[in-house]
């Protein structure tokens, strides 16, 4: 599979401050790649150099095999980017403000553009100055895949738009890529970036700390068993005996039984919990990738 987005060494340092320290990372063409991480991790600057708004101090970086900055003419005619902060014409309408970015880019077919404006339920004829807050994200959707990029970098896409038209969004990005275009997200909602991404990378202080696949991250993270008991002998002698049983992550202790964190088969836990006391009740669920996410956030020492 061909590489869409290449980052080699990436690296940005503002005086002392290293926003962004030696990305390695790519990013294969027909996926949508989730990068996320707490404010100020480097994720607005690491798009921002993809787009030559800013230059690297170290490192490179390229798009479909161009330059982004030496090749920025051509890069730019293949991307669409929405930023996580707008700044539009407050004089123009929605329509006017598209047809001038459908000229700069030489778009000359409206049909995509109406599709959109369609798809995310937008009226184009107000003011921009007079629209809201989701419906100026609408139109900077819009204008991202208006001209049929083969790359989106997306910054934060969602935010403030109402739960039908991000459900809207995320099954028109689920096409966008299954028909071969690339997707760079930005995101601080978790459970987005769980809906829709193939691969995740989480940045932290300006480092990438963990790149995986979604399926990889819902494998490890596995399930929680929560078992409570009629009686029980000795929870200490318990809760050590689990501890030791090969896919168990943690034990939590309650009044009246045991949570268990456990990627593995359960019939181990079973035996252990029987041989311990009288089961009342057994309840298992999948962990939600959000806590995965929140682990490597919280991780000290990165």
């Amino acid at each position: 599979m061909s590489k869409a987005i290449e980052m080699v060494g990436l690296t940005k340092t503002f005086g002392d401050l290293t926003a962004v320290n030696s990305l390695d990372l790519h990013i294969d063409a027909g996926t949508i790649f989730g990068f996320i991480g707490p404010n100020g991790a480097g994720k607005s600057t690491t798009i921002r150099m993809l787009i030559d708004a800013i230059r690297p101090s170290h490192g490179s970086a390229r798009i479909l095999g161009l330059d982004c900055h030496h090749d920025m003419v051509q890069v730019h005619a293949h991307i669409g980017y929405l930023p996580a902060e707008l700044h539009l014409p407050e004089d123009l309408d929605g329509t006017e403000y598209l047809d001038y970015l459908g000229a700069l880019r030489g778009c000359a077919s409206q049909d995509n553009r109406a599709e959109l404006i369609d798809r995310f339920d937008l009226d184009p004829t107000r003011k921009l100055r007079e629209l809201s807050t989701g419906n100026r994200r609408k139109i900077a959707l819009v204008q991202a895949f208006m001209h049929r990029p083969d790359v989106v970098l997306l910054d934060e896409p969602t935010s403030g738009i109402d739960p039908l038209v991000q459900h809207e969004f995320h099954t028109f990005l689920a096409g966008y890529a299954a028909n071969g275009g690339t997707a760079f997200l930005s995101s601080h909602t978790l459970s987005e970036v769980e809906r829709v991404a193939d691969r995740v990378g989480i940045i932290r202080a300006g480092q990438l700390v963990m790149v995986d696949t979604i399926e990889a991250l819902q494998a490890q993270a596995g399930r929680r068993v929560e078992i409570d008991f009629a009686s029980v002998s000795d929870i200490r002698k318990l809760t050590a005996a689990m501890l030791s049983i090969d896919g168990v992550q943690g034990v939590e202790v309650r009044p009246n039984g045991i949570d268990v964190t456990h990627s593995g088969d359960v019939d181990s836990l079973l035996r252990a919990a029987t041989a311990a006391g009288t089961i009342a009740s057994i309840r298992a669920a999948a962990i939600n990738l959000e806590e995965v996410f929140l682990n490597y956030y919280q991780a000290p020492g990165l």
